[in-house]
């Protein structure tokens, strides 16, 4: 998930990669639990006319596209997009105001994965009949799940993401070394790189660390490939632990020695895929949308041909990327909500998920797609992606995901500027999640 274009991403992502990117502090407490189980609020997907599409900020340019198929077929029933900021933390911000004022200038809502929970228990969105949305039969099954509250389906899945290294291949083959799959080996990786004498301007790598959902995700996927959790099985915050330090000492000891450059402190995805794409970066850590645009040969991108995508590294191994995506979920307080429930299906089919694809290199939710021969050949990622997607680890799914969030970037944040001495963020990191997440 692109968070800023929510990626998500995001993003999230941001994601997801949320991820990401989502929720500043200022906005951490709209995400109470109303203590009902969810529900059909604005009653039966009834009403045919024009709806509005709440989404993010569309940087992959083909929103427009999908869309005007749908209004190309349905002159009585058009979808006008309203488009929110890219910051997800804004957009979500957005939904739930109009959501807390009962208003339905909002139809559907382009929904970050982790955002369910939220709008589901406080009744901001319907539960859809599980049998009227066939395409959920085809989706990878960690996607559909994405998509529930309490057993009980909420929004239909309509992109996934994964987190991907994107790297420099024509320098790290010229350097004489593969695509590193742990820590160690990409600070060896750039260490050569950075010997050639077209290498030593580059910085090293970049993620997502301005203090936003991306953050989020970039401390959860370090904290997950060091062999820790942010939140276990048992439903209990777990980073006070010595993996989560791991995790978390990777990215401020990246800060200290300068590996990690200081102006990705304020980067989110735009701002490192830019970046990457300018050549100033051997790695970086982005989600599949950045495939597209950082190839495209219009001279927006200097490294077009010149890179490639591997699986995330991690402390020992390979490592684990923060499950990230897109969900449509329906406002309970919208018109016309059988239209919107179409509408829904119609992005969600294999045509549209296809076409998507082949104009943003987004990560389709249809498991079929990513096994497409010439699909592969157009995004040779799509492999490795798919069991990134298949093993990645959720953010919480909790309903008080806005304040747990907000928690997290703050003790990242800390310890990325040295407000706080890792160690010390943690703890106080235990702290607050402990009385944020009840069971």
């Amino acid at each position: 998930m692109r968070f800023e274009r929510s990626h998500t991403r995001r993003a999230a992502a941001a994601a997801v990669v949320g991820s990401m990117v989502l929720f500043a502090s200022a906005c951490g407490g709209d995400g109470g639990d109303s203590g009902s189980d969810g529900g059909s609020a604005g009653g039966a997907l009834e009403g045919r006319g024009p709806i509005t599409f709440a989404t993010g900020k569309d940087t992959s340019g083909n929103l427009t596209n999908q869309v005007a198929a749908w209004n190309s077929q349905h002159p009585d029933e058009k979808v006008t997009v309203s488009e929110l900021p890219e910051s997800a933390d804004a957009q979500r911000q957005q939904m739930v105001q109009n959501a807390q004022n009962k208003q339905d200038s909002f139809s559907v809502l382009n929904l970050d994965v982790v955002w369910t929970a939220e709008f589901a228990a406080n009744r901001w969105v319907v539960e859809l009949p599980q049998d009227q949305f066939p395409s959920l039969g085809n989706a990878i099954p960690a996607t559909v799940e994405t998509a529930k509250y309490r057993d009980k389906l909420y929004a239909v899945p309509i992109t996934s993401d994964g987190g991907l290294l994107y790297y420099r291949k024509d320098l790290l083959d010229k350097a004489g070394v593969q695509a590193p799959t742990t820590w160690a080996e990409m600070q060896a990786a750039c260490q050569k790189v950075k010997a050639l004498p077209e290498g030593k301007s580059l910085n090293c790598y970049a993620g997502q660390f301005e203090k936003y959902e991306g953050l989020t995700v970039n401390f959860s996927e370090a904290v997950n490939s060091a062999g820790g959790v942010v939140v276990g099985k048992d439903g209990k915050p777990n980073v006070d632990t010595p993996e989560a330090l791991a995790g978390l000492e990777t990215l401020t000891n990246g800060f200290s020695t300068g590996e990690i450059p200081k102006a990705a402190i304020t980067y989110k995805e735009e701002e490192g895929r830019r970046a990457f794409q300018e050549g100033n970066l051997i790695f970086h850590r982005n989600w599949p949308y950045v495939y597209a645009l950082a190839g495209k040969t219009d001279g927006s991108s200097k490294i077009a041909g010149k890179f490639a995508v591997a699986p995330l590294p991690g402390k020992d191994g390979a490592g684990v990327s923060t499950l990230g995506g897109h969900n449509y979920a329906i406002s309970a307080f919208a018109k016309n909500k059988a239209t919107a429930a179409d509408f829904i299906k119609f992005m969600a089919s294999e045509e549209r998920q296809r076409a998507n694809v082949e104009k943003t290199s987004q990560a389709p939710t249809w498991a079929s797609l990513y096994d497409d021969a010439a699909l592969q050949k157009q995004f040779p990622y799509l492999t490795p992606l798919k069991a990134s997607i298949e093993k990645a680890q959720p953010r919480p799914t909790v309903v008080k995901y806005g304040d747990v969030t907000a928690a997290i970037q703050e003790a990242a944040y800390d310890a990325l500027t040295n407000k706080k001495p890792p160690k010390q963020a943690l703890t106080d990191l235990q702290t607050k999640l402990s009385s944020l997440i009840t069971n």
